[in-house]
């Protein structure tokens, strides 16, 4: 046992035998424990079920709260609002005529139409609000009974009046009938007012019951709501938090040395199959840690026969830039003083076979510089935070001016920002893209350079634009691709090296570059020029300008005359 815990070996003297699942799983074997699923399943069943009783219980109430309510506002209110309308209209028609038959005047008369039109309205409405309402039924009849007392007063006396000149007195017998029939029309309003006012107390009374039990109803679903959230967590500690932490305090004695210890806890079956699968998971964890280790050490080894493979890489790039390059410039040198000391006893091949070996050594030095420039991008010691590009700009255009006066280039830069970057690879960008743009120039008309910029979001987008012969399509990706060359090296020169270094150097600065595609025509690929865009960020890039032991830096700079790298 005590072997078993030194080499982490879990051996369980008590606990459920382990077997493995259908799916490959540890599982515990001959438990007959009740599953979360199931326990949650019911739970949530019989929840569900209360909550919708109290969800339909409340929805009721509130739907008979509602429809009382509409009731009270929508129906009776009104109604006793129109019975006021109409004991008004009455009123006025007595008025308005009387009025009229004492002096004639033609107002007075349409005032009395007017008041009986009120009249005609108002009873209608009142009917078309309680028509169909419980307890309206009495209100209608002595509705209709105001209304007829009404005409009768309006047949025998009013409307007389009415077709009447006016202006004339009234017969003490008419005048009596008339205060008697509209004696009782005022007195059918007394009753129909009880009536109205008789349903506004019963729609109240409903209202308020209704409420009250809507009322009630809410209070007993949010009741039961937190019973239910009680329950819920009642249920949630016994079958899982109670568990969880019996089965933490197990595997954190396992984590302290106690490999033999037992994980089997009571519980549901899901947390039981929980430590079954973390103990198998233990004894995978160990034995991957040994293969770590041994791996660790072959990645230590591997790492450290990188480093000194590196290391002979930079000796060589210091030797590549130093003694190679020597007998490079004794071979131009010594080719050089034979043509000039010999040159006169030499036919025109032989002339030109050395001239042949001066290119041939040129070349050669050119190329290693370039190599040597392509590899050195990302080896940054000092990185500035804010690189002015007006300054870097202005800086690559004086390493072009002989160029630039040879070709009689004109360059338009723009207004250009700070960036976070390494100045002198910054200017090598610049002094690439215009260099390669003056080159590339066609033949009848001198070349034209445009750089600006523009924001982006969290970065800046510059764009290099000519008027040159302009690069084909189908060339978009291959031009930045270390050696690849379009043109003959006897129409251009160049080493083929400049847009992969261009590439690097912004790529290194956290951006990309590319080609402006859109911008050419397939029909005349020299008709648009070339356009290049590139990006780089307006603050500075985690990890950009880490420091890199090497060997000392060397010296390739570019030939001002050519853009090119030398």
């Amino acid at each position: 046992m005590a072997a078993a815990r030194r080499t982490g070996a879990p051996r369980h003297e008590t606990g459920p035998a382990v077997v493995l699942s259908e799916a490959g799983v540890p599982r515990a074997g001959g438990m007959s424990r009740i599953r979360l699923v199931q326990i949650y399943r019911i739970g949530s069943v019989v929840l569900a079920l209360l909550l919708a009783i109290a969800i339909a219980q409340t929805a009721v109430a509130q739907v008979g709260n509602d429809r009382a309510r509409d009731v009270l506002i929508d129906q009776v209110d009104p109604a006793a609002l129109e019975q006021y309308h109409l004991s008004t209209a009455i009123n006025a028609q007595d008025a308005a005529i009387r009025e009229y038959a004492l002096d004639g005047g033609r107002d007075r008369l349409a005032d009395y139409r007017a008041a009986a039109a009120q009249e005609a309205t108002s009873a209608a409405r009142i009917r078309r609000l309680l028509d169909g309402l419980s307890g309206g039924g009495p209100v209608l009849r002595l509705l209709d009974t105001a209304t007829a007392d009404s005409r009768r007063w309006r047949a025998e006396f009013a409307d007389q009046v009415a077709a009447g000149p006016g202006g004339t007195n009234l017969e003490p017998d008419q005048n009596r009938r008339a205060r008697q029939l509209h004696n009782l029309a005022r007195a059918d309003m007394a009753p129909l007012e009880a009536g109205i006012t008789g349903l506004h107390r019963s729609a109240s009374d409903t209202l308020r019951s209704r409420a009250a039990t809507a009322t009630w109803s809410t209070r007993a679903a949010l009741a039961l709501v937190v019973l239910a959230a009680l329950a819920l967590a009642l249920l949630i500690r016994w079958t899982v938090l109670t568990p969880v932490s019996t089965l933490t305090g197990r595997v954190r004695a396992v984590a302290t040395g106690d490999f033999g210890h037992p994980l089997d806890v009571p519980g549901p079956s899901e947390i039981n199959e929980l430590a079954v699968i973390i103990d198998a998971m233990r004894e995978r964890i160990i034995d991957e840690w040994r293969a770590t280790v041994e791996q660790t050490r072959q990645l230590d080894e591997q790492t450290e026969e990188l480093r000194r493979s590196n290391a002979e890489l930079e000796q060589f790039a210091y030797v590549a830039s130093h003694d190679l390059q020597e007998p490079l410039r004794k071979v131009a040198s010594f080719c050089q003083m034979i043509e000039h000391r010999y040159g006169d006893r030499l036919d025109e091949r032989g002339l030109r076979y050395i001239e042949f070996a001066v290119d041939g050594a040129k070349r050669m030095q050119a190329l290693i510089n370039d190599l040597l420039g392509f590899s050195r991008v990302g080896r940054v010691v000092e990185l500035e935070d804010a690189v002015d590009l007006t300054e870097v700009a202005r800086r690559a255009l004086d390493n072009l001016a002989v160029l630039r006066e040879e070709t009689g280039a004109e360059v338009d830069v723009g207004g250009l920002p700070r960036v976070p970057g390494e100045r002198g690879q910054l200017t090598q960008l610049f002094q690439n893209l215009i260099g390669n743009a003056i080159k590339f120039r066609r033949p009848d008309e001198p070349p034209r350079v445009t750089i600006d910029a523009r924001r982006a979001g969290d970065e800046w987008e510059f764009r290099c634009a000519d008027n040159g012969i302009g690069i084909e399509p189908r060339h978009a990706d291959r031009i930045f691709l270390i050696f690849q060359r379009l043109h003959p090296r006897d129409a251009y020169t160049g080493t083929g090296i400049g847009l992969a270094l261009c590439k690097k150097i912004v790529e290194y600065h956290g951006g990309r570059i590319w080609l402006d595609i859109d911008g050419t025509d397939d029909g005349d690929e020299s008709a648009q020029g070339t356009t290049f865009h590139w990006t780089l960020p307006a603050r500075r890039p985690t990890g950009l300008g880490t420091p890199l032991t090497g060997p000392p830096a060397l010296n390739t700079a570019s030939d001002p005359a050519t853009g090119d790298t030398a």
